[in-house]
């Protein structure tokens, strides 16, 4: 297994996004430092600029120089595995996007359990959904039936940006990482965007349409995201406040 963040510098919402200081560090060294800390996997970090690249590496970490035309995050990681892994030794792939600083190694370890049960292509994670997400286009909704056992986990047969499933009881808020098998991935990036895809915005439905089996697992609550000024707002007053409540 390895954990792979892409990081570009030109998001339209955001620009430079991975450098934006948050409590003295940049966004991308948060992600980082959880996903060093969730000990579980090597961890690289493929950009398409070198200051990321050049940040990344001054702390210790490894990184992996790639295009900045690809269309995805998924893309993107898969350029930077071949670069990384061309043997493939490397068969279960976490993509664990670098805009969540307070993701946990907690939830990084689950998704990676969730991946080597092998019993789906793509991994991925879910948290409930508060009443004021359901409407929020922004914030995607995944549509979920849980296994039986009692182990938070389940199959996602769809996701949207509206309030899907109508009339449901509870709804569920897709946190955007991805536990990927090799094998999945390789087919994923090799498929033209689909139509439910363009129709929604969202890559995820590719794979789902391609027939791949994503399951997810339940978290109490999603980690903040940043793709906005304002989330970036949040997120600062967040950990300012985490820092303040230990010192």
């Amino acid at each position: 297994m390895i954990i792979l963040i892409p990081a570009r510098m030109a998001a339209s919402r955001l620009p430079g996004k991975p450098m934006a200081d948050i409590a003295g560090k940049p966004l991308i060294e948060h992600v980082w430092n959880q996903a060093v800390s969730a000990d579980i996997a090597p961890v690289f970090v493929a950009t398409d600029h070198t200051d990321i690249y050049d940040h990344i590496t001054s702390i210790g970490g490894q990184a992996v120089m790639t295009d900045e035309a690809h269309p995805s995050g998924s893309d993107r990681i898969f350029e930077a595995l071949c670069h990384i892994d061309a043997d493939g030794h490397y068969q279960q792939i976490i993509n664990l996007q670098g805009d969540l600083p307070t993701i946990t190694p907690v939830a990084i370890a689950a998704l990676a359990q969730l991946l080597k049960d092998g019993s789906c292509d793509l991994a991925t994670l879910v948290a409930p959904a508060t009443s004021d997400e359901v409407s929020k286009s922004q914030v995607v909704k995944a549509v979920m039936s849980w296994d039986e056992d009692g182990s938070l986990t389940g199959r996602a047969h769809y996701f949207s940006r509206a309030g899907v499933p109508h009339g449901a009881e509870a709804y569920w808020h897709h946190i955007g990482l991805y536990g990927w098998q090799r094998e999945a991935l390789e087919k994923f990036v090799s498929l033209p965007p689909s139509p439910l895809e363009k129709a929604e915005k969202l890559e995820q439905l590719r794979a789902l349409e391609a027939g791949m089996v994503i399951r997810a697992a339940r978290l109490d609550q999603a980690p903040g995201g940043v793709d906005t000024p304002e989330d970036l707002d949040a997120i600062r007053q967040i950990m300012a406040a985490s820092d303040n409540s230990q010192s």
